[in-house]
């Protein structure tokens, strides 16, 4: 009979150790597009081809000296190597919770010798005491308190890796898009050094054809306005590059120096049309949104933690050892010493704490569902906005360029109407004018265009695959 009551008594406690209090976690609903809005109608119905974001971002800007830039940044950048250690702070933090479902052994040694001194009513005393012990005390998990604990931690730890993810993917596009506004900078330095050589040499000619009575000093002056227009964008252009190369230079985890250059902006290879992929599966890609779906299971598992509150903490404990006034004598005769227990506390009264914690931590629980739904929402946008930007501005950039190349010619042509004497240095001014704004716009149209690629890059969830 006694042993059907031990066995009993087994299958209940395991029956309660396996039961947790608390909602488990189910993966809300959330309404996905069937594709992104800004899709060109060429690509509209064709979502199932593979997302330009499931490319290694090595893969996906193939100038070599931006890929060893990335490489720099990824192992010297200073809120990568955060974003790492908190990884490990979080890890230890699971340890630390999930050791709560486990008992504590403590041992111990101890040893006393005391002597009291003779009174008159009273002769001197001498005594002395050694002990060794072994104490367990163990709290059992019966309504999941500790095992609620773990998962949240657990979840929590899976939320910083993703945010470490996160946090590569932005270095990533915070990179390249540097990179490319250096080397647009480059371009525009290029262009207005080579249109003040060629503003010098015709300033040098009008001031010759002046000299000898050919024209007026109307036309130096003319001339002299087009070579300072080109002179005085230089500095500026030579400050912003400087300026450029110390945000990368950060970036890349270095005090700020010079940055190495590779392919020309204009020679950066890139695809006409970007395959953006099944909307489902950004879900899934993105790390902002795997690491509010992780919080969102953290603060769930958390209800469960505070509505244990509202059950019995039952904890046993025991311990053994040896005890003897002697160390001969300590392991040997009548010296051993033990003591098991058990308790159980059940609350009466609180004073609406754990009611309040229940419904903070159900808050806290509808808060991350509703930054989770709002995370994915706002990827959507992203998407969508990135989409609509590079194919608008790879049209501006065609139109740009067709502007740069009427304003070549242009200028061209007064300037041989000049030379001629059939137009006035005027038109020259003017048409000069035109052109150098023209290419300076294309070279900024041409940057547009590449940031618009690396902005679909990054909002598709790409550039964390290592």
């Amino acid at each position: 009979m006694n042993a059907r009551k031990e066995i009993f008594i087994v299958g209940v406690l395991l029956v309660l150790s396996g039961c947790a209090v608390g909602p488990n976690y189910k993966k809300p609903a959330v309404p996905v597009p069937p594709e992104y809005r800004g899709v060109p109608p060429d690509q509209a119905g064709k979502s199932g081809v593979a997302s330009f974001a499931d490319q290694k971002w090595w893969d996906a800007f193939q100038d070599e000296v931006l890929r060893d830039l990335i490489r720099t940044a990824l192992t010297q950048n200073y809120d990568v190597r955060i974003a790492a250690e908190r990884i490990l702070e979080a890890r230890a933090q699971l340890g630390i919770t999930r050791a709560d479902q486990l008992p504590s052994v403590e041992a111990g040694v101890s040893a006393m010798n005391e002597r009291i001194p003779k009174t008159v009513s009273i002769p001197s005393i001498e005594t002395s005491a050694n002990q060794v012990s072994l104490s367990l005390a163990w709290e059992l998990d019966f309504w999941g308190k500790f095992r609620r604990a773990t998962e949240s931690a657990r979840a929590s730890l899976l939320s910083q890796e993703w945010a470490r993810r996160q946090v590569t993917s932005s270095l990533v596009s915070d990179v390249a898009s540097g990179y490319f506004q250096l080397r647009e900078l480059d371009l525009e330095l290029e262009i207005s050094r080579q249109t003040l050589g060629s503003r010098t040499d015709s300033l040098r000619l009008t001031q010759i054809l002046a000299d000898g009575g050919a024209t007026s000093m109307l036309d130096v002056r003319q001339a002299e306005q087009l070579v300072s227009t080109a002179a005085e964008t230089i500095p500026d252009l030579e400050r912003r590059i400087e300026q450029q190369e110390n945000f990368l230079s950060t970036l890349l985890g270095n005090n700020p120096g010079p940055i190495a250059r590779g392919t020309k902006l204009t020679e950066q290879p890139h695809v006409p049309e970007i395959p953006a992929g099944l909307p489902s599966s950004l879900l899934e890609r993105r790390p902002d949104i795997r690491a509010a779906e992780a919080q969102l299971i953290a603060a769930n598992a958390q209800i469960g933690v505070a509505k244990a509150a509202y059950f019995p903490q039952i904890t046993l404990t025991g311990s053994s050892g040896f005890q003897s006034s002697a160390l001969t004598s300590l392991f040997t005769g009548p010296a051993g010493l033990w003591s098991f227990g058990g308790s159980l506390v059940q609350p009466v009264f609180a004073g609406g704490r754990i009611r309040s914690t229940v419904k903070f931590t159900e808050a806290r629980q509808q808060e991350a569902l509703l930054v989770y739904q709002q995370t994915i929402q706002q990827a959507f946008r992203g998407v969508s906005d990135a989409l609509v930007e590079y194919r608008k501005d790879r049209e501006f950039r065609e139109q740009q360029q067709q502007l740069a190349l009427s304003a070549q010619d242009a200028a061209r042509l007064s300037d041989m109407r000049y030379r001629g004497g059939a137009a006035s240095y005027l038109e020259v001014l003017t048409n000069e004018t035109n052109y150098f704004a023209a290419e300076l716009g294309l070279a900024q149209a041409q940057l547009n265009e590449l940031l618009g690629l690396v902005s679909i890059y990054r909002n598709l969830g790409g550039g964390w695959q290592q």
